[in-house]
């Protein structure tokens, strides 16, 4: 069973692992129900497996992003199908279901979807000794879970830190079907598309794609930006994005037109610096375009040969190099080299490696 805060139409990362793992877990014969929050309650049968929608609290400045607060109600649903392991994706305003694991002697799972000190850098003041206070929530997040699964070095890193031993790296994975290359004129003489696929928030960072564009401009590189993406920093980006070729499409739903729009760019831009894996650039990858990514956060890490991208450092000036330099290399090697460095990471493999671990704990747990 897996239990999800954060979960809803215009999520990204989060919900398309959970309904990827889902459909997985059907795969090899096991049911997977799924908890989340929502305007209002409901029960769903979905390709990923069972939905049980609880009413849940929205929270101010998060868009239409809800929590769990009914405890109750949960509760009774963990009550009547005790599963074999929990899997809990939040890492604040779920620890209470770590005392309802114990107490029926099911073990949990946190599945670490984000990094607390990167997510919370931007939002504290310089005084707050944020690092202390992430390894201590990170020390008892580690004693509560039977397990923590990361997806990356960097995810790995603030559990590394606190000497927590019950931690496994299973990367996340890409749809290779959607995903994929498509026929496309050369760049020529047009301008440069660049492309971005983030949600509008502070910790994101989308405002350096915005003014890596226009220090391409400023240098006589004509580019244009698609945003694709929302958030509760809209309509500040648009506003800093006055005068410039940049196309705001918000959220789309259909994750084909994603994926043609992203196969269309000639670069993609990812600047946050706190990605825990980093799906869109894998997506991107997969598509066939290069990517500019920050030295700080995972992302970096899916990088493969020559051409499929390049780390940049977190100013505009540098972004803006990083594209040029892709820009160099022949397109038909960049686009081969990006598509290749997301073959890695197939979604067969991502559930093969849970399916383990979940059957292995689900078992030492039985023997107990």
């Amino acid at each position: 069973m897996q239990v999800a805060n954060f979960y809803a139409p215009t999520s990204g990362g989060l919900r398309v692992a959970l309904d990827e793992t889902g459909r997985g877990f059907g795969r090899y014969g096991h049911e997977r129900i799924l908890i989340v929050p929502g305007r209002t309650g409901s029960v769903e049968q979905t390709p990923s497996g069972q939905r049980v929608t609880v009413r849940g609290l929205s929270l101010p400045g998060l868009g239409n992003y809800r929590v769990l607060t009914g405890r109750r109600r949960v509760r009774r649903l963990l009550d009547a199908r005790p599963p074999d392991v929990l899997e809990v994706s939040d890492k604040t305003s779920l620890l209470w279901l770590a005392r309802w694991s114990r107490r029926r002697g099911v073990p949990l799972v946190l599945f670490s979807h984000e990094r607390l000190d990167a997510i919370l850098y931007s939002r504290v003041p310089r005084w707050f000794p944020l690092r202390a206070a992430t390894d201590t929530v990170n020390r008892r997040l580690a004693r509560l879970a039977d397990e923590v699964i990361v997806t990356s070095g960097f995810s790995r890193a603030e559990f590394d830190r606190v000497g927590a031993r019950n931690v496994r790296r299973i990367p996340l994975g890409v749809d290779l079907e959607t995903f994929r290359p498509v026929s496309r004129a050369s760049a020529g003489d047009r301008a440069v598309r660049l492309v971005t696929v983030t949600r509008l928030s502070r910790e994101k960072r989308p405002e350096r794609a915005i003014d890596c564009l226009r220090v391409l401009g400023e240098r006589g590189t004509a580019a244009e930006l698609t945003v694709i993406g929302d958030g509760p920093d809209g309509d500040r980006l648009r506003r800093r994005a006055r005068g410039l070729p940049v196309t705001f499409l918000g959220h789309l739903g259909d994750r084909r037109d994603v994926a043609g729009r992203v196969a269309s760019a000639d670069v993609a831009l990812f600047p946050s610096p706190a990605e825990t894996f980093g799906l869109a650039t894998l997506e991107a990858l997969a598509c066939g375009t290069p990517v500019v990514v920050p030295a700080a956060g995972a992302a970096r890490e899916l990088l493969g040969g020559p051409g499929s991208g390049v780390v940049s450092d977190e100013t505009p000036a540098g972004m803006a190099d990083a594209v040029r330099d892709l820009l160099e290399v022949p397109e038909r090697l960049r686009r081969a080299a990006a598509r290749a460095a997301a073959e890695r990471y197939p979604w067969t493999d991502t559930v093969a490696a849970l399916v383990h671990r979940y059957e292995t704990i689900g078992s030492r747990s039985a023997r107990r």
